[in-house]
């Protein structure tokens, strides 16, 4: 796919899971229940023991179908074996000129991390596709994003940290591209006990509130509450 189609098919999706696991193994096993869920983008953090060889595996099995991406990608040494690897985004807990610069050479589609205005507004000059607001809920929440996108209407935020069940559809009603969902989707209990349908079920859920929200819906509460 090309940077513009990964950046629609983020846009069109919505939600960027967050893959964090105690092995290669697991990251597969949740990557692998995102999909039957619904969600057919995927990023492995590189705090997932053999990150790398996770990314080979689930590119040379899922590549044509999902987008496999990498996060807590902390400076271009790490981004180029994430290239290496297969991933076609890259997701940045803070920004990083050189990180972001890479990406951009390289054809690949970042997230650059960034919290308070002058950060979100300097990654995305610098080229980033999207500006992952991390850690968002300890500034808001929600209306952080409402109160960023007012003066910064043209970036497109995700915000990570804090997004779950009972607060995705505020997030997308208040301006968010895009949610990073992390330990709310790729519950660290289901990937123990090889319970991975409880993820998959999640995933729905949470394809079922963006498309609400984005069509101004009412999310029932037995979705959102759960």
């Amino acid at each position: 796919m090309t940077r513009e189609q990964i950046r629609q098919r983020v846009l069109e999706v919505g939600i960027v899971p967050v893959i964090r696991a105690s092995s290669a193994r697991k990251a597969i096993a949740a990557a692998e229940a995102v999909c039957a869920g619904g969600i057919p983008i995927l990023e492995v953090t590189m705090t997932v023991p053999g990150a790398f060889e996770a990314i080979k595996e689930l590119t040379k099995t899922w590549g044509r179908e999902i987008l496999i991406g990498a996060g807590t990608v902390l400076d271009a040494q790490t981004a180029r074996r994430c290239l290496e690897a297969g991933a076609t985004f890259l997701v940045t807990p803070g920004f990083k000129l050189e990180t972001v610069k890479f990406a951009n050479d390289h054809g690949m589609v970042i997230l650059a991390g960034a919290l308070t205005p002058t950060e979100i507004i300097t990654a995305w000059e610098a080229g980033s596709d999207f500006v992952k607001v991390f850690p968002c809920s300890s500034v808001g929440g929600a209306s952080y994003i409402k109160a960023l996108k007012a003066p910064l209407p043209q970036i497109p935020l995700v915000p990570t940290g804090g997004v779950n069940l009972n607060t995705a559809a505020d997030f997308i009603r208040n301006g968010s591209a895009a949610l990073g969902i992390g330990g709310e989707l790729v519950l660290a209990s289901a990937l123990d006990s090889g319970n991975t349908a409880e993820i998959s079920e999640l995933a729905k859920k949470y394809v079922a509130i963006v498309q609400q929200a984005r069509q101004g819906e009412q999310v029932p509460a037995i979705v959102a509450g759960k």
